[in-house]
C-alpha cells in the first residue's frame, strides 16, 4: 500500500531547521572571511602601490635634484602639476604648514586637506599613510604623504598621493554579494537534497510506524516491505520477525484457551447438574445445603468464565457470527434489568431502572449477544462499584441510535487506565475477580453491530458505560 505523506513530521522539521542553521552560520562566516580577506588584499595592494610611489619620488628628488631652495621648491610644484595617472590617482604638493600648493587635478582642486598624516609626515620626517573619510567631502580615501626634505635637512612640504576607495569598495561589496548568492544557492541545493533524503527516510519510517500500530492493535502477522537494504530494512525485518512470532504465540494461546475451555465445559456441566440435583433433596442438613449452594454458585461463575474464553477465541479467529433479527431492544434490556436486579439485591446493591415513555423502535441485532453485553456490564458495575451500593440503568432513542447507559457509584476508573480498560486481559489496578476479557468481548460484539461502547468517569463519582447501537443497518 502506498503511504502518502500528509505532513512533514517533527523529525523532518528539526533536520531541515538544524541543517539550515548550520549552513547559514558556516556560510556567513565564510562570506565574512572571504570579504574581509579580499578587502584586506585590495587595501594592502593599494597601500603598497602608494607607498612605493612615495618612496620612489622621495629617492628621485634626493639623488637627482641638487638645486637651490627655490628651484627645489618649484620642482616639487612642477612634478605635482605634471603628474599623469588618469583620474584614479591625484598627486598634491602641500607646504609644511598644510596648505596645498599644487595638484595634478589643477587649481580647481586646490582645497587644503585636513587629514592627520600630513602633519605626521612633516613632524616625523617619514612617509605616513591614511585610510578613512575625507573630513571635507566625506568620501572614503587612501592617502600617503611623503616629506620633501631639502639638502639642509629642512622639510619644505610633502608630496601627497591620494585616491578614492569607492571603486574598490564597490568591488568588495560585489564580492560579498556574489558570496552571499553562492551561499543561498548552495543552501537551496543542500535543502533540496536534504529534503529528498529525509523523505526517503521518513516514508519507510512512517510505513513501519503504521504497520507497528496495526500490529499493536492486534493485526499480528502483518509484514513490512522495504525497497532498501539498510538499517531501516533491518528494523523492518526485526519487526516482521516479531510480528510473526507474536502471531504464532497468539494462535497457540487461542488454541490452548479454546481446547481448555471445551475440556472444562463437560466437568462443569456435571458439577452444575449434580449440585442442583443434590440441592433438591429436602433431607439435607443446613451445612451441607450451604456447601452445595457455594459449589453451585462457583461452578456457575466458572462456567461464565469458560464461556467468555470461548467467545474470546471465536472473536480472535473471526468465527463469531451474529444471528440478526428485528428485536424489541427495550424489552430485552428491561428483562435483563429485572432478572439481574434480584440477584444484586442479595448483595445489598440497588439496581435502579430510569424508565421513560418515549418510543424506542425495534432494531436489527442479535438479542442473545446484546443481552450478554448488558449482563457483563451490569456484572462489572456490581464488582467494581459495589461500595456505592447503587447502579443506575437507562435506555433512550437519540439521533437514530439506541443509547444504553449504565452507571455505578463506585470509585471510578483512574484516568490513565481509561484508554486501556477495553483491551483484552487488562485489569489495571482493580482487585475484583475476573479474566479481564469481558469488556473486550463486549466491545467486539457492539462493534459487530456497528455501534460503540465507551467508558468514562461520571460526574459525582462512579463509572458511566454508554452503548450506542444504530437503529438500522446500512
Amino acid at each position: 500500500m502506498k503511504l502518502e505523506l500528509k505532513k512533514i513530521g517533527n523529525l523532518h522539521k528539526r533536520w531541515l531547521t538544524n541543517i539550515t542553521l548550520v549552513i547559514v552560520a558556516v556560510g556567513l562566516v565564510c562570506v565574512a572571511a572571504i570579504t574581509a580577506s579580499y578587502a584586506a588584499y585590495c587595501y594592502r595592494n593599494m597601500d603598497a602601490d602608494l607607498q612605493n610611489r612615495a618612496r620612489s619620488t622621495t629617492e628621485f628628488f634626493k639623488e637627482y635634484i641638487g638645486q637651490d631652495y627655490d628651484t627645489f621648491y618649484q620642482s616639487c610644484i612642477t612634478y605635482a602639476e605634471t603628474f599623469e595617472n588618469g583620474d584614479a590617482l591625484e598627486l598634491q604638493f602641500i607646504d609644511q604648514w598644510g596648505k596645498i600648493v599644487a595638484s595634478s587635478y589643477g587649481s580647481w582642486a586646490a582645497v587644503s586637506p585636513r587629514t592627520p598624516e600630513i602633519a605626521e609626515a612633516v613632524s616625523t620626517r617619514t612617509i605616513q599613510p591614511f585610510v578613512g573619510r575625507d573630513p571635507d567631502t566625506g568620501e572614503r580615501i587612501m592617502a600617503v604623504s611623503s616629506p620633501m626634505i631639502y639638502s639642509n635637512g629642512q622639510v619644505i612640504g610633502v608630496l601627497r598621493y591620494v585616491t578614492s576607495t569607492s571603486v574598490m569598495d564597490r568591488e568588495i561589496v560585489s564580492i560579498a554579494f556574489i558570496s552571499v548568492t553562492v551561499l543561498a544557492a548552495a543552501l537551496v541545493v543542500v535543502l533540496l537534497f536534504s529534503s529528498f533524503f529525509i523523505r526517503s527516510v521518513m516514508l519507510p519510517v512512517e510505513q513501519i510506524t503504521e504497520k507497528a500500530k496495526r500490529i499493536a492493535n492486534g493485526s499480528y502477522g502483518a509484514q513490512i516491505k522495504t525497497k532498501y537494504n539498510d538499517e531501516i530494512a533491518d528494523l523492518a525485518e526485526t519487526i516482521n520477525e516479531m510480528s510473526v512470532k507474536i502471531s504464532q504465540n497468539e494462535k497457540m494461546q487461542a488454541e490452548f484457551i479454546s481446547q481448555l475451555s471445551h475440556e472444562l465445559r463437560t466437568p462443569l456441566t456435571v458439577i452444575n447438574g449434580w449440585s442442583e440435583t443434590l440441592l433438591a433433596d429436602e433431607s439435607l442438613d443446613a451445612d451441607t445445603a450451604q456447601g452445595l449452594k457455594i459449589i453451585s454458585s462457583e461452578a456457575k461463575r466458572l462456567t461464565e468464565m469458560v464461556m467468555e474464553l470461548l467467545d474470546f477465541t471465536r472473536l480472535q479467529d473471526g468465527r463469531m457470527t451474529l444471528n440478526v433479527e428485528q428485536t424489541d431492544i427495550r424489552g430485552e434490556f428491561e428483562d435483563t434489568i429485572f432478572m439481574y436486579g434480584s440477584r444484586l439485591a442479595q448483595d445489598g446493591i440497588t439496581l435502579e431502572y430510569l424508565e421513560n415513555d418515549e418510543e424506542i423502535p425495534e432494531i436489527p441485532c442479535d438479542p442473545k449477544r446484546l443481552r450478554q453485553v448488558f449482563l457483563n456490564i451490569l456484572d462489572n458495575a456490581a464488582k467494581h462499584g459495589k461500595d456505592g451500593k447503587k447502579i443506575e440503568a437507562s435506555i433512550a432513542y437519540e439521533n437514530d441510535q439506541v443509547i444504553v447507559r449504565i452507571r455505578d457509584h463506585g470509585p471510578g476508573i483512574p484516568e490513565d487506565e481509561l484508554p486501556l480498560v477495553k483491551k483484552k486481559f487488562y485489569k489495571g489496578s482493580s482487585k475484583a475477580r475476573g479474566t479481564g476479557i469481558g469488556l473486550a468481548v463486549c466491545d467486539e460484539i457492539v462493534q459487530l453491530h456497528g455501534g460503540t461502547l465507551t467508558l468514562e468517569n461520571a460526574e459525582g463519582g462512579g463509572t458511566l458505560v454508554t452503548i450506542a447501537l444504530p437503529a438500522s443497518q446500512e
